[in-house]
């Protein structure tokens, strides 16, 4: 436990066989709970966290039957650590792009009652430089379309996964509404600020190594466009429901 917490992880994983023991192994010792989701993987990913879940009974692993998208995965993970009693609910990729040593910093903030969600900042770490320029410059567009759709401004990384939430916020969120691919970062912000959730944003640090990205750009503008568009949709819907109680 951390601060007399129970802690959760979801790792969300998708063809990680390589690089999900990685992960596993340098989980911090104060975690109690590691959700491992394989999301329809057709490599050895699920066979490899069932061996660690066999000798390890922190480590349990939910096998979805599809490739349904990372969003889905972290939500199935959101709902088994709901069942589990946890009371922060962290996620860290599988693919060892998050800096375990940056987890505390990341959860913080939420076992301290200081907010409902904390979302990684790469944008400010002094290492900013190992994202790819491609990437980095996205992720930048991508924040300040956001933060203006959701009217909240000063979101600096939309994009990052390494995240922890309050279960009490989680039990607030329409989980099986929210966007199941790569838009779901997005799509959760706006969620969140509709539901006035405290946010934060810890810096931590950018780890760009034996990854391979699949993410292509022209495959995520549209569905990103619609999330945001459907966004600003209910933004002005609950705008003139208030004028419109006012006025009444």
């Amino acid at each position: 436990m951390y601060d007399n917490k129970k802690i959760a992880v979801v790792v969300p994983a998708y063809c990680e066989e390589q690089l999900l023991p990685r992960t596993l192994e340098t989980m911090p010792e104060w975690v109690d709970r590691v959700v491992v989701v394989d999301d329809g993987s057709p490599d050895g990913t699920f066979e490899v966290a069932r061996r660690y879940a066999e000798v390890d009974e922190s480590v349990e692993v939910l096998r979805l039957g599809f490739n349904y998208g990372v969003g889905r995965a972290i939500g199935a993970g959101y709902e088994r650590a709901l069942q589990r009693g946890a009371d922060v609910v962290a996620v860290m990729a599988a693919d060892a792009q998050m800096d375990p040593g940056d987890l505390e910093d990341v959860v913080r903030p939420v076992v301290e009652g200081e907010a409902d969600y904390s979302k990684g900042d790469r944008t400010a770490h002094q290492e900013v430089g190992r994202m790819p320029p491609v990437r980095r410059l996205g992720t930048q567009v991508l924040a300040l379309l956001t933060g203006a759709v959701a009217g909240r401004a000063g979101i600096r990384d939309s994009q990052c996964g390494y995240t922890a939430i309050s279960t009490s916020m989680i039990e607030r969120l329409p989980l099986e509404k929210l966007y199941p691919r790569y838009g779901y970062p997005n799509d959760l912000l706006l969620r969140l600020v509709e539901e006035d959730a405290r946010i934060v944003q810890p810096v931590v640090r950018p780890v760009y190594a034996d990854e391979k990205s699949g993410l292509k750009i022209a495959g995520v503008v549209g569905p990103i466009s619609a999330i945001l568009l459907r966004g600003l949709g209910r933004r002005v819907y609950r705008g003139v429901r208030r004028v419109m109680g006012e006025g009444g």
